[in-house]
């Protein structure tokens, strides 16, 4: 396969010099330059073709999250948002303004290139410990795992299965296993669940069932 091409933006030098050193030697990644802020970053992925940007919230002169709205309303690349921070409202205003993923930097670096390979394909992911977060901010009711704010009386019993597959974390496939489907029945059932909704992609669906905001 083609390498995947990644920017590093963060004001660490010492993250940005280790991740750097994590993908370079591995060959399905090519790391085109690191960043200490976001506009940075997006200078750089002006002049370079990124696939995923790996970006920290907390930056001086343009931070993770205003950096993600500008990469992605002119279309730069996808973004990956790596953090220390587990606040909610980050992780809101992270795929509100269009990131794919976000995961706090505890993981292992085979963790991070699965992760970035997700990204890349097109894939939401979230760690596992802001997913457990929300899902417990949200006061989930255990007899119906309903989330207080989601409006559900728009959609039929089969998608609200769907959705709450989608908000534990299950794949495609494993939802059409459990629901004895097709898996080309279950990605048309969240194409029109998103559309409904409004959103781009199922971690968002994910965020928005959990905490019943957008």
């Amino acid at each position: 396969m083609d390498k995947i091409k990644v920017i590093i933006a963060d004001d660490s030098d010492f993250v940005r010099d280790g991740m750097k050193i994590i993908l370079d030697v591995d060959d399905d990644f090519l790391v085109l330059g690191t960043a200490s802020n976001g506009k940075e970053a997006i200078e750089l992925a002006k002049k370079e073709t990124p696939d995923v940007f790996l970006m920290d919230i907390q930056m001086p002169y343009m931070d993770g999250i205003e950096a993600t709205k500008i990469i992605v309303q002119e279309n730069l690349g996808k973004v990956l948002i790596l953090t220390t921070f587990d606040d909610d409202e980050l992780v809101r205003k992270a795929l509100k303004n269009g990131a794919k993923g976000y995961l706090i930097k505890n993981h292992t670096p085979e963790h991070l290139k699965q992760m970035i390979k997700s990204v890349y394909y097109g894939l939401g992911v979230m760690d596992e410990s802001v997913f457990n977060s929300l899902a417990s901010d949200a006061g989930i009711a255990a007899q119906n795992n309903a989330a207080a704010g989601f409006d559900t009386s728009k959609y039929s019993e089969r998608e609200i299965d769907i959705i709450k597959a989608v908000a534990e974390g299950m794949s495609n496939k494993e939802i059409a296993e459990k629901l004895f489907i097709s898996e080309g029945t279950v990605k048309n059932y969240i194409t029109g669940i998103l559309s409904k909704e409004g959103i781009s992609h199922r971690t968002a669906l994910a965020v928005y069932y959990l905490t019943g905001k957008k």
